[in-house]
C-alpha cells in the first residue's frame, strides 16, 4: 500500500498569511495609514465603539472602516451613515479575517487617502487571535456581561492586544464583575497591555480612548 502522506495545512496557511500580512504592513506604513485590528465577541460593542470613534476623531483625521460579518451589511451601512467611508466583507461563514481579506477591503478604499483605517472582525474570542491581519495595533473589547474570567479562557486573545476596553461599565453595579481581578489576570497574560474602562452608551473613559488612538496615528506619521 502507498504511504499516505501528511501535509500540515494549518502551518502552511498561517506561514502564507503571516507573510501577506507582513506587506500589508509595509505598504500601509509607506502611506502613513496606521491599520487598527478591533477584536470581541459579538455584542460588546465594536460598532458602537466605532462610531463613538468616528465621531471624535473625524474632524481631524481621514478615517474607513472594514467591516466583517459572516452575512450581512448592517454594520457597514451604520458606520457609512456617519459619513465615514465603509466597506463590507462577507466572510461567507469563516470566523475570522486573515491578510488576504483585510487586503480586498484596503483595495476597496484606497482611493481616499486615509490616515487611520479600522478593522471591526468577526465576533469571535478564539480564531481572530491566530490571524495576523496585518494591523499595526490590535485591540479587544471585553464588556462587563461576559465575565471578569475570560481572560482564563481565551488567554491568546488578551496575550496578542495592545490594548483591552472593558466595556459597559455602567453594568459594574449590577453584576459581580471583579475589575481588580480581571487586570490581574489580564497583565499576568500581558504586562505591556494598556487597558482603558469605557461606556459607549453613557460616553465615560471614551475620551481616554480617543486621546490614545489619535496619539497612535499621530506618531505612525511622523514615523515615530
Amino acid at each position: 500500500m502507498e504511504e499516505v502522506r501528511l501535509i500540515e495545512v494549518k502551518e502552511e496557511i498561517l506561514a502564507d498569511n503571516n507573510q501577506v500580512a507582513a506587506g500589508v504592513r509595509d505598504q500601509l506604513r509607506n502611506k502613513k495609514t496606521l491599520l487598527v485590528n478591533l477584536m470581541s465577541s459579538p455584542g460588546s460593542g465594536k460598532t458602537s465603539l466605532i462610531l463613538r470613534t468616528v465621531e471624535g476623531l473625524k474632524q481631524g483625521l481621514k478615517i474607513g472602516v472594514i467591516e466583517a460579518d459572516i452575512d450581512s451589511k448592517v454594520d457597514a451601512e451604520k458606520v457609512a451613515a456617519s459619513g465615514i467611508p465603509a466597506i463590507q466583507l462577507r466572510t461567507g461563514g469563516f470566523c475570522h479575517l486573515d491578510a488576504t481579506m483585510v487586503t480586498q477591503g484596503i483595495d476597496a478604499l484606497a482611493e481616499n487617502d486615509l490616515d487611520l483605517i479600522i478593522i471591526e472582525n468577526v465576533g469571535n474570542l478564539v480564531c481572530p487571535a491566530e490571524f495576523d491581519t496585518g494591523a499595526h495595533k490590535n485591540v479587544m473589547i471585553l464588556s462587563v456581561p461576559e465575565g471578569d474570567d475570560k481572560p482564563l479562557k481565551y488567554p491568546l486573545m488578551f496575550s496578542i492586544c495592545n490594548v483591552l476596553l472593558i466595556n459597559k461599565i455602567d453594568y459594574l453595579s449590577l453584576s459581580d464583575f471583579d475589575m481588580a481581578a480581571l487586570r490581574k489576570r489580564v497583565l499576568a497574560l500581558n504586562p505591556g497591555i494598556k487597558i482603558i474602562e469605557v461606556s459607549c452608551k453613557t460616553g465615560a473613559g471614551i475620551d481616554n480612548w480617543i486621546a490614545w488612538l489619535g496619539q497612535e496615528v499621530e506618531s505612525f506619521r511622523s514615523g515615530q
